[in-house]
């Protein structure tokens, strides 16, 4: 379909020429609120989930504040969000006059905007069709005033379906962050988040892996629990930056689920950073 919306396209990029949103995702993409500064705006994916992409979110959000940049959570897992729980925050989305939203703060300033932040009780399930999540996605980018914000993560649902396309095409994504655990299965979440990015021509930051082993308590020899990390092989193999191998840590558990995520200190925390620099 070109720029005039041709009744004669055959839907065949290959053989056209023409300038077209099917062609060319970045002509999709719709500004932020008008009272909105961002910069650089990074998604956080995986293609299955149970990896704990919304803690490798957090700790990315963390890691960017505390090296001083201004950040802010949007988080994109409509049905399943977890954002809000990891920093305790309960306070409601205020909205203003003229029909805006205000994201919450975390205690030290980052901004968030959740579907549950708007739900009168955050255990009320989210039983939308997918074009209204995905609506929702933009009203999160097109209606919340963020303010100034260096940088904005983006906490997407597992797989590939309707929420991440939406998001490549209406967000202007500087890069993407891939989760995966130790698992056998790593390949293949690897190699599905690396075509989808190429298909959607964003560029791929690196690769976290989460749950990479356990600390021993007594002399801090690291136990793989779901058998030995083959992670650096992987990212050899396509050409991919590891940022991060994050330990299983009872730690790590206990201030998610306390909504203290910002007080943890591990020394993956500084790594995630990198991505920033």
């Amino acid at each position: 379909m070109s720029d005039t919306n041709s009744s004669a396209c055959d839907h065949n990029c290959c053989s056209c020429s023409a300038s077209c949103v099917q062609r060319d995702p970045a002509s999709m993409v719709i500004p932020a609120n008008k009272n909105s500064k961002i910069g650089k705006v990074i998604a956080v994916v995986s293609g299955k989930g149970g990896v704990g992409k919304s803690a490798v979110t957090s700790l990315s959000a963390v890691a960017a504040s505390r090296m001083g940049y201004s950040t802010a959570i949007l988080d994109a897992d409509i049905t399943g969000p977890s954002i809000p729980r990891i920093f305790g925050v309960t306070e409601k989305t205020m909205g203003t006059e003229d029909g805006m939203m205000l994201p919450s703060e975390t205690k030290t300033g980052i901004k968030l905007m959740s579907v549950n932040l708007i739900l009168d009780n955050e255990t009320d399930p989210v039983a939308w069709r997918g074009p209204v999540i995905s609506s929702v996605v933009k009203q999160f980018w097109t209606d919340v005033a963020w303010g100034n914000v260096d940088c904005m993560f983006v906490d997407m649902p597992p797989g590939t379906g309707d929420v991440m396309l939406t998001t490549f095409q209406s967000l202007p994504v500087d890069g993407i962050i891939i989760v995966t655990s130790p698992q056998e299965l790593v390949t293949v979440i690897v190699e599905k988040a690396l075509k989808l990015a190429e298909k959607m021509g964003v560029p791929i930051l690196g690769v976290v892996e989460n749950m990479s082993y356990l600390p021993c308590p007594h002399c801090n020899e690291k136990i793989y629990i779901f058998g030995e990390s083959h992670i650096e092989e992987i990212c050899g193999k396509y050409g991919l930056k590891l940022i991060s191998q994050i330990p299983l840590t009872p730690e790590m558990a206990e201030r998610s689920d306390k909504g203290s995520i910002e007080d943890i200190d591990l020394p993956c925390i500084d790594q995630l950073g990198m991505v920033l620099s």
